[in-house]
């Protein structure tokens, strides 16, 4: 992923308004981000535990979502596996992401979810650069450049669906 700038970001999204997206905290760190590794960024609001933001390119256009995800809850699974990345994580580690949907039917309420790594370090897991906290990854007979493109495949399925 190419490296972006806060107005990038705050351009891309798709499921806000402007307004939303002015208001929105951005990563502070951009400038240290390991952008090539990553096939989306992705972050927590800090000020707002309950939501986190996407930003991927896709057609040569950047687009990003806000999300909302509920925080566990006891009782939940005791491992959970992200279904972009399939890294699994002990409680908490995945969330159900939902994203309002773009355009008339966001607006009308209408959402979509998916469930993937809370910290949303999907790129870092994939490549071996992260390790997930007392969870794992499967040992897999695909290849690195094979487990990425299922990552961007699932990314871009979710994607399809805040469009639809």
């Amino acid at each position: 992923m190419r490296s972006l700038t806060e107005q990038d970001i705050r351009n891309s999204f798709i499921n806000c308004s402007k307004g939303e997206a002015k208001r929105l905290a951005v990563p502070r760190d951009l400038g240290e981000q390991p952008w090539d590794d990553l096939d989306f960024l992705g972050w927590r609001d800090p000020g707002a535990p309950d939501r986190s933001c996407l930003v991927t390119e896709r057609d040569g256009r950047l687009v990003g979502v806000t999300m909302r995800f509920q925080p566990a809850r006891r009782g939940s699974p005791r491992r959970s596996m992200c279904s972009l990345c399939l890294t699994t994580h002990p409680r908490g580690g995945v969330s159900l992401m939902t994203a309002r949907k773009a355009g008339a039917a966001g607006r009308e309420g209408n959402s979509v979810g998916v469930y993937m790594c809370t910290d949303l370090a999907c790129s870092l897991y994939v490549r071996g650069k992260k390790v997930p906290e007392s969870g794992s990854r499967l040992e897999e007979s695909l290849t690195l450049a094979e487990q990425i493109d299922r990552t961007t495949e699932g990314l871009a399925a979710f994607l399809d669906k805040v469009y639809a």
